[in-house]
């Protein structure tokens, strides 16, 4: 049987079905707190019943793809849906994209106005805005006029002041030391009842400990990092993954379940360990390009003690001590030498340089001048001496230092055998009890003076006279018992912090080798005479110096205290 002529029903049969699969859309969803959007009206649920009941209307139009932008900010138009269904139309795959309004397509006029205009004719595409009454084939006048302009301009405008408002709301709150970051810091928990406030990890805690110790100890940064990874512990991302957190790192395709040197000494150096809130590190360059830039460190936002430290003060302090030292660590060696960072020409101030002689029977180290090594040799001498010297020299003058701690302490504690301290608490208690008792009487006299006026014992000039000199005598009073009382807190303040700074070198009273932690703890720099001699700087000196006139104001015997060997 042969083909038959196609007859005029068959053609326009064939029209029909061409007419209703020309339009191939996307359904386009999006909504973002940080626009401001309001949860009911602009919510994707009412977005996907709006756009449902659209197509019931236009059978021309079938529905292929959904694509949901959930929590992305309309300025931003890396949105992950919505680049898929640009990919999409440039495969051919769909040709007309359906939104509910402009503001869910956009809040950037700029881009917007790209797209509409520029973008979707070149690639044939229709457009549709349902609220906005927006339809590029239907009605191709509504695209090009000045209320589609306008209306982005103001989505625009909208998301700009809902951004500044943000903006201002977050910093208030940082000034008030909460946290406002969607993930707390390695180390520590939100909160379950208020997730603006800290609280520790008791689970990592004891690895960030470890990290400061064993930095202190004399260990590299990157030799901590490899230590982490033989250990088996996950880095900070995947510590956060494995806890259940959506949390991807800013280089995740890059990174894996292994610990960079970067994140252990970004570890060291966050206050945030010591219970301080650091936030504002970084700044959003404009409301419009989602990206984050740095700003200097003294326009951060810090506020002291706000959740519990992890980290004391005086370790933090060490361990920024130690980065700003240059600190050589022995090739193929874990640890850094006992002496790194804290030895100096006592001529030049600049640091010395440790050199490793090869003998025979032993290898022995020493230290020489770097600017004699490394400059013109008249610039200054060698100054060179034996490391094992060295390191010998600093313990014993080390021991030293703790013995004249110890007898600074029994000095003081002799004192107050004595009640040396307290005779001077007392007299300054008594002091103030005579003031008391002084003012009490005059408030007395005080009060007798109107019944004596009005009984008439005196007159009136006499009693505004009698009146004036006991105000007079009060106020004088009151100032006196005020001095007395702030020199008996300073008195007290003063004994307190003394007994602290003993603390630091009594608690190495039977110290026998030298080591990285006391090293760390108690010198500040060690200065290399030409000749071999050696004068050492030790820490808290004014506390020292404080102690000793204290003891001398007591009538004690101060100890001599020998800085140098």
């Amino acid at each position: 049987m042969g083909r038959r002529k196609p007859g005029k029903y068959d053609l326009a049969e064939e029209s029909s079905v061409v007419e209703a699969v020309k339009w191939r859309a996307g359904d386009y969803f999006r909504i973002s707190r940080e626009d401001g959007d309001k949860e009911e009206s602009d919510s994707i649920k009412s977005q996907k019943e709006l756009a449902k009941f659209f197509h019931k209307t236009h059978p021309d139009i079938s529905a292929v793809e959904e694509y949901t932008d959930d929590g992305w900010s309309g300025t931003n138009f890396e949105r992950p849906r919505f680049l898929d269904m640009i990919d999409d139309i440039k495969r051919g795959r769909i040709n007309c994209i359906i939104v509910k309004d402009l503001s869910r397509f956009g809040r950037n006029y700029i881009e917007v106005g790209r797209y509409l205009e520029m973008i979707f004719p070149m690639l044939n595409v229709r457009f549709i805005s349902i609220n906005d009454n927006i339809d590029s084939v239907g009605n191709p006048e509504s695209v090009n006029n000045a209320i589609v302009a306008f209306k982005n301009i103001m989505n625009d405008e909208y998301c700009r002041d809902i951004s500044n408002k943000v903006r201002s709301v977050l910093t208030n709150k940082r000034k008030q030391g909460k946290f406002i970051g969607s993930f707390a810091s390695y180390g520590y928990l939100k909160d379950e009842n208020d997730h603006n406030k800290l609280i520790v990890d008791p689970d990592v805690a004891p690895i960030i400990q470890d990290i400061f110790r064993w930095f202190l100890s004399g260990m590299g940064v990157i030799s901590i990092a490899k230590k982490l990874n033989e250990m088996g512990v996950p880095n900070p991302s995947t510590y956060k993954r494995l806890k259940g957190m959506n949390y991807q790192h800013p280089q995740h395709d890059k990174n894996d379940t292994l610990w960079p040197d970067s994140s252990v000494k970004r570890i060291l150096k966050n206050r945030l360990y010591v219970g301080d809130m650091v936030q504002g590190k970084n700044k959003i360059r404009s409301y419009k390009l989602q990206v984050s830039v740095p700003i200097p460190e003294e326009e951060w936002i810090i506020v002291e003690n706000t959740h519990e430290a992890i980290i004391d003060r005086a370790t933090f302090e060490q361990a920024q001590d130690i980065f700003a030292r240059d600190c050589r660590k022995p090739p193929n060696k874990h640890r850094c030498y006992v002496l790194s960072g804290f030895v100096r020409c006592a001529d030049c101030k600049r640091a010395m340089n440790r050199k490793l002689i090869s003998q025979p029977y032993a290898d022995y180290g020493y230290y020489v001048c770097s600017t004699f090594k490394k400059m013109n040799q008249g610039a200054c001498t060698k100054h060179t001496i034996r490391s094992d010297k060295l390191e010998r020299a600093v313990l014993e003058t080390i021991k030293a230092q703790v013995d004249l701690a110890v007898s600074l302490d029994e000095v003081l504690n002799a004192l107050k055998e004595k009640n040396a301290t307290a005779k001077h608490s007392r007299r300054l208690e008594a002091a103030f009890s005579e003031k008391e008792q002084e003012l009490k009487k005059i408030k007395l006299l005080k009060i007798d003076l109107y019944p004596d006026y009005k009984n008439g014992l005196i007159d009136r000039d006499e009693y505004d006279a009698l009146k004036c000199r006991f105000e007079s005598q009060m106020e004088r009073l009151e100032e006196e018992k005020k001095h007395i009382q702030e020199e008996i807190a300073a008195y007290e303040n003063v004994i307190e912090e003394e007994n602290a700074f003993l603390n630091y070198f009594l608690a190495h009273k039977n110290i026998q080798s030298l080591t990285r932690e006391v090293v760390v703890e108690l010198i500040e720099m060690i200065y290399v005479h030409e000749g071999g001699e050696i004068t050492i700087k030790f820490r808290y000196q004014d506390e020292y110096l404080r102690l000793i006139d204290l003891i001398r104001e007591q009538g004690g015997e101060v100890p001599s205290l020998e800085s140098a060997s």
